[in-house]
């Protein structure tokens, strides 16, 4: 009573706040307020008008009304105050220990492989960043969706159950558990309205009535004719199926129909139309009719009244209220769990919660997301509910998973998902089997669900099968593995009981599998259609783990096994019992008989399917291991044991096996080669031929040896083989025959020799995996994934590696490209086994070799010998009895003799190696007996039986002497060794038989085997002397032949800069004999500009076409030669990656480029020659090919010129003509004459006249002033139009039609790709085009070079070499096949940056343009202003040397000026008191430009620092014209440019370039002609407006792009894109997030919010961020899927190795093996310079190439 008076005051000022849920006059606290009838009417008033929009619904106004008509008077009636101050208190008072966070379809989960119990327990992001496992082994992966976080759940943990973030607070847990405790009259609100909102909930989202709804919701007033089509998801119908559906019947448009679609995807069901009853109907049949053409069923359409749709829609709503209010407090949670639990008094009706587990399949999507999220949020917060809540699961098992079977929702949809919830808890998994007898429950559902699939004999048969329907079947096999997953410490009498319950009732499904889909061979035609295979060896995948599961289980509990081995043994023998009838047969050989029923493989119905045989071999193993097989005959009596009927079924299948290695089976199909593969695969073989393996162990061990070797010779059909019987003398029977014997050997030495089996021999699991781990590196050196892979997965998935590789391997580290890999440690080649039984044949024959290999370089020999086996335990122990035996020794006998007897047709090499490995099996059995105990004791004769003389002819001769005589069969050299070493095994053995003293012969019986025969050892030892020679000389040799291989290939290369070299010699002795002295040769050859220009080194050239391998020699007057090449737009220079791409170039002015080099054109060579003609063939050829082959996709786009290089296989669009380098000389003594008159303004003079004449002659009257300043100190000298021809003129290069020609469809191309336009021969824009890619070419060259730290010259590729020669070659000539007014137009332009008199409108200023460009465009087309009307002339040497030289030091004092002007705004900190020549000279010049810019450069900056900023500046710019000129001119480079060094590059680039070191003496030197166009520059308002701090310039020298700057932490970059969220969607969806490596966006891929609409094309939100981040080229990496994807264009892209590595050096696409990840920056280079080397196209259409693979993807749509 007290709580009730404290709680008065609250309780009325809330009463005061519900007027909705009350009746007048009604008070809340009143025991008679009915707040069930209340709540039903508030809802059934205010609900139908808050949804009464459905078809274009308000959500945001929607939610305001049922926040404020509903929820909030609920939430103030429950709290008894306002909602969010009780909430607030609550949630600070203390949250729970568990995290609980549900997962979304891919998001990242981590699991600890330390301390996880079992591979299904995960951390959330946030949890596992704030947990001790941050630092241990786990492993990442994409959640598929639905899991939770085990955060908090100590029963998933072996240590660090909790993070920081649950851990219990500081204040201690107590304390916040009495705050957490919802005081008594808050419970007992809620006891009053959960039940009625649970009620509610549950009725309306099982209601079934589509026009009524309940009674109590229905009110007065009258019903309105108001319905609803509602359509709902389903995943048989594609989202275009649908939306076709929707278009026609409705009518309604494309992009109408695409948001039903994607809502109904989304939500899982839409209204699509609303109206009267009639026309909803009307519209449902339309959509039933449409829908059911386009699929074999239609669409689920329902009619739905708008009143019953309001209430399903609110109904959710309060879902997720409640499942809010969940997270608040445990007391809120125990109360919904025990009402969800409350079943009705005396009723046989499920409870809530039931009612909406078996409703689930029912459900739409939208309704299932809710209901799941609540019962996490509740019962699986909750221990004891989450108990209750598995029982009721549990015992509604079997109905949900038949739901689940015939629903065709995906699975994380299904509440059959959360079983793993429950299952791998395993406290509750003993729970459930001890209480509910869930593995018997579970068994039975599999075998309910699957009867379909039984034959008339009950056996499983899958022909036909539902793939999807098989998968949904896997999913209850799965919860039999969870179940299983961790085995009981305690076994308790009823946990006994129940699970051998389990377990028989599974031996019934593998009863049922034992023996399936039986195959009879096929004989004389081949088999039609090939039988459904995979169904039945899925199934047996699923089941390996869960059969090893049920094995160790029972080896847990002796009492256990035992009656479970009872079992087994009695399901194997009823179902072995079946084909008896036959009468039996008897088989006699060396005295033994057999008598068996006769069977044979190649004529009897055969399986490779015998569970329950396999079942009972692992059961056996495991008595052995424990020991408790010695009270097997307590349970099984030895009448009953039969153990030849145990052993048959094994037996026939590795018969069925080696007939197939035969190829007795061809005509049955692949199908049974397939299951063969299975069979013995790292997938299945732990269960299949593994386990087959110990049962004939079982039956070698327990039968009469010779009577076991008859069993097998008669199953495998070679009784005749050995009874010396006249064989056939057809080959094909002959080579069965040999197979045959061949497979029975090694199935012989597989059963003697295997004991690395824990139970077989005392080994260990860490033996077993060691074992298996040395042999697979003794093929090669392996990756840690390889090996993972070859090696079977236990139930938590792991193979036990990494407890074992680091005693057997040594890890080598990866490089740039590849993989690191293990090597196996050289102690460890001893355990080497050629015969190991999980070989194939491939790895058989490698590892042989590789060791063979290996030991002849060792110079030993090369005998193989099999390494001691372990001792077979007390129950294996007979099973070497076999080896000396009598059949045995017939068998290896007989063999022998025939290769003896060199009947060479019955046998093989292979089959004489397997008999001397049983020998070495024999001999070392019983030399370690011996060594063991004493002679007397051991029963194993070996050596006494292989040495006896047989009676009979046949035996009459011993297996030593044939041994003796097999030595000297020519066929069998490389047997020796192997012979050699058992002849002293027998030695040892001998000795050891003779009694001689025991220590010592163990001692030395090596040395003394080794002794035997003089002369033999000599023999050997000459023999090894010979071999040693022979090794040596094979050395040398392979070494020569190395080095000549590595000169090969640099051949191109090293020929290439020699020949340079030679010829630059000759060029410089040309000169020496022509100048008087030799020093002024010496000081002329390295200068590229002015009249001191030294000798072009004009080489001789003679190329070879590629594809007509015929050799010219390159002349310009002879056919067309062409390279190979690849021009595409780039961004890799930008300095702004923000500007906004110009997608089409109708428009663009390309004639100047802007300094922050948004996007430039890129020419790129493979550099390989060909020549024109033969090109145009093979272009044509290539497009008539594919015109034949119209249904094949082509990599390459053959309509835009594209095709790969025929040699490398490089993408080209193109070809570069390749142009000869005129030579040029300089008359040294004209060159100085010339100097004299031809000064800067001298030619600045002649130049602006010859302009000005020409603009005279084309304005047709319009005269155009003449500048002022040109006229001035002309004096009275009247300069003419042709005074510029009067410096030297020579004849133009006449080219060849061919050169024509091709210069011509090159430029073309240059201006089609660069500008994105048709082709237009006759466009003006061509010549732009042309000197754009010509200068961007260079500077992105240049950037490549000082980004890799390499030298200017010497250092390029051959491919970029050529390339670059040839396009600058080809930039200069392109001017001869343009108009020349044209050129002289845009030189005019270009001019106007530099000499502002020419300035015209759209000139653009100083700053806006980059002055390399602007070079490269005014020098070559200089030449046009030599153009007369009647004669073709060009400027001579000597002109050509002055204007190259005057305009060079023109655009590099505007570029100065450039330079100084941007850096004025640049913050100084650094300090210096330099007081150099530069720093006065800079000092000088910055006065000028603060007067001319009318003090708003600031005058104060100091000269050292203006210095340093222009030196810095201006390295680019003269790096890139250093290259220009080189290959324009072909002037040899100093010496100090073919090295890295900062000092004296640049003195180097200023000599070579004809530049004063100080660069601003240039001004100086030119002041007077300067100073006039400083003043116009510096006069600029765009340069006044960057002074001023208006606008930004470009600083110099620009920053070199690079990647992204990546996290060191995959997990990093994980975290982030858990964070980010689509910002065109609301949704909470998880998108697949791509990162831009080139500017870090981050973007939403593959989803339909994010397309753009592009030119009328649908884009997806990669694709058109590439169309402008990279001018379709780009690079993204897939961060939930750690690949890199490349793509260029809209229709080409590819994967890429993602630059993250393991501790493996292993990358891992898909997080498939979720191993944590850390940046590998050599990889992260690599992909910085397959981007500035433009190489991304290549390795597009390399990649694709390879892989072949066109319709697997719509990059579109990225």
């Amino acid at each position: 009573m007290a709580d009730g008076g404290d709680g008065g005051p609250g309780a009325g000022a809330a009463g005061g706040r519900v007027p909705v849920l009350l009746q007048d006059g009604a008070v809340w606290c009143d025991e008679r307020f009915n707040f069930q009838a209340t709540f039903l009417q508030c809802l059934a008033k205010h609900v139908p008008n808050i949804y009464s929009a459905e078809m274009d619904p308000l959500l945001e106004k929607q939610e305001e009304m049922v926040q404020a008509v509903i929820l909030y008077p609920l939430e103030c009636y429950l709290f008894g105050e306002d909602p969010d101050i009780f909430l607030e208190k609550l949630q600070q008072s203390g949250t729970s220990q568990l995290c609980g966070k549900v997962f979304k379809g891919g998001e990242t989960t981590y699991s600890c492989r330390d301390c996880a119990v079992d591979p299904t327990c995960v951390l959330c992001m946030d949890c596992f960043q704030n947990s001790i496992h941050k630092n241990h082994r786990y492993k990442m992966h994409s959640s598929t969706g639905g899991g939770f976080c085990d955060c908090g759940d100590t029963e998933a943990w072996k240590a660090g159950p909790l993070c920081t973030k649950h851990e219990p607070g500081a204040s201690g847990s107590a304390k916040e558990n009495s705050e957490c405790q919802l005081n008594e009259e808050i419970m007992e609100h809620s006891r009053r309205v959960f039940p009625s909102v649970i009620k509610y909930m549950v009725d309306m989202l099982i209601w079934e009535e589509e026009k009524e709804l309940p009674p109590e919701l229905t009110i007065s007033r009258e019903k309105v004719d108001s319905y609803y089509c509602v359509l709902f998801n389903d995943e048989h119908h594609s989202y275009d199926h649908v939306i076709y559906s929707l278009q026609r019947a409705l009518g309604c448009e494309l992009g109408e129909a695409q948001l039903h679609t994607t809502a109904i995807d989304k939500e899982g069901r839409r209204a699509v139309k609303a109206g009267h009853y009639a026309s909803c109907q009307e519209a449902k049949e339309e959509i039933k009719r449409h829908s059911e053409n386009v699929s074999q069923r239609p669409l689920h359409v329902e009619v739905l009244h708008a009143d019953v749709m309001a209430h399903q829609k609110f109904a959710l709503r309060l879902g997720s209220w409640l499942n809010k209010l969940m997270s608040y407090s445990s007391d809120f949670r125990q109360i919904f769990c025990q009402i969800c639990l409350k079943e009705e008094a005396g009723s046989e009706k499920p409870c809530f919660i039931s009612k909406l587990m078996l409703w689930d399949a029912k459900l739409h999507k939208g309704a299932r997301k809710v209901l799941h999220e609540l019962i996490f949020s509740s019962f699986f917060m909750e221990m004891e509910y989450k108990k209750l809540f598995a029982v009721e699961f549990v015992k509604y098992y079997k109905a949900l998973q038949k739901e689940y079977i015939s629903d065709d929702h995906d699975r994380v949809l299904s509440v059959t998902a959360l079983s793993v919830q429950m299952f791998t808890v395993p406290t509750l998994a003993r729970h459930l089997i001890e209480e509910q007898n869930v593995i018997t429950t579970i068994t039975e559902t599999l075998l309910e669900v699957l009867p379909e699939y039984l034959d008339k004999n009950d056996k499983f048969n899958f022909q036909g099968y539902s793939q999807d329907k098989l998968n949904r079947v896997y999913a209850v096999i799965y919860d039999l593995r969870y179940v299983l997953v961790s085995k009981p410490t305690l076994w308790t009498d009823c946990l006994r009981e129940r699970f051998l319950e389990g377990f028989v009732s599974f031996l019934r499904i593998l009863t049922c599998m034992q023996g399936m889909e039986e195959i009879k061979r096929q004989i004389g035609q081949h088999i039609e259609v090939d039988p459904d295979w995979e169904a039945a060896i899925a199934i047996q995948m699923q089941l390996k783990n869960i059969l090893l599961m049920f094995q160790d289980w029972c080896a847990c509990d002796e009492e256990l096994l035992l009656k479970a081995y009872s079992e087994c043994h009695k399901a194997v023998m009823r179902c072995s019992t079946n084909g008896r009838s036959r009468e039996k047969t008897v088989f006699h050989l060396c005295g033994h008989t057999l008598e068996s029923r006769p069977y044979r493989v190649s004529a009897d119905p055969v399986s490779i399917h015998l569970p329950l045989s396999r079942t009972l071999a692992g059961l056996h193993v495991r008595l052995s291991k424990t020991g408790t097989i010695s009270r097997l005959h307590e349970f099984v009596s030895p009448e009953e044991f039969q153990v030849e009927l145990l052993v048959e079924y094994p037996l026939r299948c590795l018969v069925l096996v080696a007939q197939v290695a035969a190829e007795m089976w061809r005509r049955n199909g692949l199908s049974l080669i397939s299951q063969v593969f299975y069979y013995q695969d790292v997938k299945c073989r732990e269960e299949m031929y593994d386990k087959d393996i110990i049962m004939l162990q079982i039956g070698a061990s327990l039968m009469d040896p010779n009577q076991f070797l008859l069993l097998i010779l008669q199953r495998y059909e070679l009784a005749d083989a050995f009874k010396k019987i006249k064989p056939t003398k057809d080959q094909d029977l002959i080579k069965q025959c040999n197979v045959l014997i061949e497979e029975m050997l090694q199935i012989l030495i597989y059963v003697v020799g295997e004991r690395y089996v824990p139970g077989v021999s005392n080994v260990t699991k860490e033996d077993v995996i060691m074992r298996e781990i040395i042999h697979l590196l003794c093929i090669e050196p392996m990756a840690h994934s390889a090996i993972t892979k070859s090696l079977p997965e236990n139930e938590n998935n792991e193979t036990g590696l990494e407890n074992v590789i680091d005693k057997v391997a040594t890890f080598k580290k990866p490089g740039v490209s590849g993989h690191g890999v293990y090597e196996l440690k050289d102690e460890c080649l001893k355990e080497f086994n050629m015969f190991f039984y999980h070989y194939t044949k491939t790895q058989h024959s490698k590892a042989e070799h590789t060791q063979k290999k290996r030991r002849k370089q060792e110079n030993r020999d090369e005998a193989l010998p099999p390494p001691p086996p372990p001792d077979f335990s007390p129950a294996f122990s007979n099973v070497v009895r076999i080896l000396n035996c009598d059949v045995m020794m017939h068998i290896l006998r007989t063999i022998l003799q025939r290769a003896v007897e060199l009947e060479t047709h019955l046998w093989t090499e292979a089959m004489i190696q397997m008999v001397l490995h049983l020998l070495s099996l024999g001999l070392l059995e019983e030399k370690q007996q011996l060594q063991r105990s004493p002679e007397e004791e051991v029963t194993f004769d070996f050596y006494h039986k292989a040495t006896r003389m047989g009676s009979s002819a046949l035996n009459a001769v011993n297996v030593l002497m044939l041994l003796e005589k097999i030595k000297r069969v020519p066929q069998l050299e490389a047997q020796k060794d192997t012979i050699n070493w058992i002849l002293q095994m027998f030695d040892t053995v001998k000795r050891l038989r003779e009694k001689s003293s025991l220590t010592t012969v163990t001692a030395t019986s090596g040395s003394e085997a080794t002794k035997g025969d003089e002369t033999q050892s000599t023999q050997d030892k000459e023999k090894a002397e010979r071999k040693r020679k022979a090794e040596a000389a094979r050395l040398h040799r392979q070494k020569i032949m190395a080095q000549m291989s590595a000169l090969q290939r640099n051949f191109i290369e090293t020929h290439k800069l020699l020949y340079e070299n030679t010829l630059e010699a000759q060029g410089k002795e040309d000169a020496i004999m022509e100048e008087e002295s030799m020093s002024s040769a010496f000081d002329y050859s390295k200068i590229a500009l002015g009249p001191k220009r030294g000798p072009s080194v004009a080489e001789k050239e003679v190329l070879t076409c590629i594809l007509c391998q015929e050799e010219q020699e390159l002349k310009l007057e002879s056919a067309a030669m062409v390279l190979s090449a690849c021009v595409q737009k780039s961004t890799a220079l930008t300095q702004n990656r923000s500007r906004i791409l110009e997608l089409s170039g109708d428009t663009l002015d390309p004639l100047f480029m802007h300094p922050d080099l948004p996007c430039g054109t890129h020419t790129g060579s493979c550099g390989h020659v060909m020549h024109a003609a033969c090109w145009q063939k093979y272009f044509e050829a290539m497009q008539l090919n594919f015109r034949q082959r119209l249904h094949v996709e082509q990599i390459f786009d053959l309509e835009n010129g594209e095709y790969l290089c025929p040699l490398c296989k490089s993408l080209c669009n193109t070809v570069i003509p390749i142009v000869p380098l005129q030579a040029q000389k300089i008359n040294s003594e004209d060159a100085e004459a010339v100097a004299q008159i031809l000064s800067l303004a001298r030619w600045l003079e002649i130049i602006i006249v010859r302009i000005s004449g020409y603009s005279v002659k084309n304005a047709k009257g319009e005269k155009q002033n003449l500048p002022a300043f040109a006229n001035k100190g002309m004096g009275n000298s009247a300069l003419e139009f042709h005074s510029i021809l009067s410096f030297g003129v020579q004849s133009s290069a006449k080219y060849s039609s061919s050169i024509k020609e091709m210069l011509i469809l090159f430029a073309t191309t240059i201006y089609r790709v660069g500008l994105k336009v048709a082709p237009n021969e006759a466009d003006y824009r061509i010549p732009m085009m042309t000197w754009s890619t010509c200068a961007f070419t260079i500077q992105c060259i240049e950037n490549l070079l000082e980004t890799e730290g390499k030298p200017l010259f010497g250092s390029l590729q051959n491919r970029q070499h050529s390339g670059l020669k040839a396009l600058v070659q080809f930039a200069a000539a392109q001017r001869t096949t343009s108009p020349q007014v044209l050129i002289q137009k845009h030189l005019i332009r270009l001019l106007g940056v530099l000499l502002p008199n020419f300035k015209v409108e759209d000139t653009p200023s100083l700053l806006e343009v980059d002055m390399f460009h602007i070079l490269v465009g005014v020098v070559l087309s200089f030449p046009s202003l030599y153009w007369e009307d009647a004669v073709d002339l060009q400027p001579s040497s000597i002109s050509s040397a002055y204007n190259h030289l005057y305009l060079f030091h023109l655009t590099t004092l505007a570029h100065i000026t450039q330079i100084v002007v941007s850096s004025a705004t640049e913050s100084r900190t650094a300090q210096s008191s330099d007081n150099s020549e530069e720093a006065r000279s800079a000092q000088s010049f910055c006065r000028q430009v603060c007067q001319y810019t009318s003090g708003c450069f600031s005058q104060d900056i100091p000269g050292w620092l203006v210095w340093d900023c222009v030196r810095k500046g201006i390295m680019p710019y003269l790096r890139c014209a250093a290259i220009f000129f080189h290959y324009l001119l072909g002037v040899s480079p100093p010496e100090e440019l073919l090295q890295v060094s900062e000092e004296g590059q640049f003195k180097a680039l200023c000599s070579y370039l004809s530049l004063p070191t100080n660069l601003f003496l240039l001004f100086q030197e030119y002041w007077d002609t300067v100073n006039p166009l400083l003043q116009r520059w510096c006069a600029d308002p765009v340069v006044l407006s960057c002074l001023k701090g208006k606008s930004i310039a470009i600083r110099y020298p620009r920053k070199r792009n690079s990647l992204i700057e990546l996290p060191e932490d995959y997990s990093c970059l994980l975290n982030q894109a858990s964070q980010f969220r689509c910002p065109r969607s609301s949704d909470d969806e998880q998108k697949h997030p791509v990162l831009c490596l080139f500017c870090g966006a981050m973007l939403c891929s593959q989803n339909t919010c994010c397309q753009e609409l592009v030119n009328g094309e649908e884009l997806g939100a990669c694709t058109s961020h590439a169309l402008q981040c990279g001018a379709g080229v780009c690079m993204f990496l897939k961060i939930r899927e750690c690949r890199v994807v490349l793509i260029e264009g809209k229709t080409r892209g590819c994967l890429y190795p993602a630059p993250y590595l393991d501790e493996y050096g292993e990358t891992d696409p898909g997080l498939k093996r979720g191993n944590p990840l850390h940046l590998c920056r050599e990889r992260y280079r690599k992909l910085h310079l397959l981007w500035q080397q433009h190489c991304i196209i290549e390795e597009i259409a390399r990649s694709q190439e390879m892989n072949q693979i066109f319709f697997g993807f719509n990059w579109q749509l990225l």
